[in-house]
């Protein structure tokens, strides 16, 4: 990162976990090229240079029917071959429990079956670099070493597993938390709960969502400090409702709801449904609430989601184009480019 006066230039953002973006949804299974490039380009205007597009829980062959969509359109637009080198995978293999699953349909999780990711991937154009999974799933425990033996990063997610399945999916090959705080029973154990679980394996890093909604300001606080600022990420869980106005968008065959406070939520229901949290946004909120400089913050969305991936990336031969985010004094995204395409902005935050 270099300081520039009141400008500071970065490496652009990396998001990887999103599922949608201003009104298009990554899991319909009908995603276009052009849909995909709207997306992408309100992504760039958040400095997002870089993302995994991600694709929920469902049966077998709606996740074929889903991925080999997204990379289809992908493939034919003009900005997925330089920003999606590949996607993430959040399910099946997952907790179907109440408060565990969240907004995934509980119906599609089962045991591991350790054919399914390579199933998917095939004849896809690029890879899946990434599964979400919960390590006390039947099978889990031998998946994880598997996926981390093909080059593949391995995340916990929407699980109830113990101090000790957790240090065992560690040593196994996962390499982090996805959404720590989230996918959790409001009712669970004070200590003894999956959170403090992952928080207390020192090689997981840890993805946070830091909308102010699906973890408050304090907590976040606290999370950050115990897993430490340089073992820490950000992410959106962004859905088709980010980057958009209050109102229903699809996601992933449900409706979902963007409310005026930001949230996100199936019509009804109290549970959240992924978010509507800009990545730039994040970074400007663990500023403004005290948790990190600029420059821990940018590196949080950046370099250290880069280095979660790069293991994955090396594995396939695959090299990421250069990037580069100019911000204003008060972290508004001016300038982006990635490999040949640039954009300038007024400095309005979105």
């Amino acid at each position: 990162m270099v300081g520039q006066g009141a400008i500071m230039l970065t490496a652009g953002l990396v998001d990887l976990q999103v599922n949608g973006f201003a009104a298009v949804d990554f899991n319909s299974g009908a995603v276009t090229a052009a849909e995909i490039d709207r997306a992408l380009e309100a992504m760039l205007r958040t400095g997002v240079t870089i993302c995994l597009p991600t694709v929920i829980t469902a049966h077998p062959h709606e996740l074929e029917e889903r991925l080999r969509a997204l990379d289809a359109a992908i493939s034919a637009s003009r900005l997925g071959p330089l920003m999606c080198p590949g996607y993430h995978l959040e399910g099946p293999f997952l907790n179907p429990a109440d408060g565990y699953s969240g907004c995934h349909p509980a119906a599609a999780m089962t045991a591991a079956d350790p054919t399914l990711v390579d199933r998917l991937e095939a004849g896809l154009d690029r890879p899946i670099l990434m599964v979400t999974v919960a390590p006390e799933v039947e099978a889990v425990p031998a998946l994880i070493a598997a996926l981390h033996g093909q080059g593949r990063i391995v995340a916990l997610g929407h699980t109830a597993a113990d101090f000790d399945q957790v240090a065992s999916a560690a040593a196994a090959g996962a390499a982090l938390s996805t959404h720590l705080g989230n996918g959790m029973p409001q009712v669970t154990h004070k200590l003894a709960n999956a959170i403090f679980a992952q928080l207390a394996e020192d090689g997981l890093w840890a993805s946070f969502i830091a909308d102010g909604i699906h973890v408050h300001p304090k907590a976040l606080k606290s999370l950050l400090r115990a897993k430490g600022l340089n073992r820490s990420i950000l992410v959106t869980d962004a859905v088709s409702a980010a980057a958009a106005e209050p109102g229903n968008y699809p996601f992933a065959g449900m409706s979902v709801e963007r409310k005026a406070d930001g949230s996100v939520r199936q019509p009804g229901s109290v549970s959240l449904a992924g978010s509507a949290l800009c990545l730039d946004q994040g970074v400007r909120n663990v500023v403004a609430w005290g948790l990190a400089t600029p420059e821990e913050a940018v590196a949080m969305a950046s370099s250290h989601p880069l280095a979660v991936l790069e293991p994955a990336l090396r594995a396939r031969g695959l090299e990421l184009p250069l990037s580069e985010v100019e911000w204003s004094a008060d972290l508004a995204v001016q300038r982006v480019r990635i490999g040949p395409e640039e954009r300038r902005y007024d400095a309005v935050k979105m």
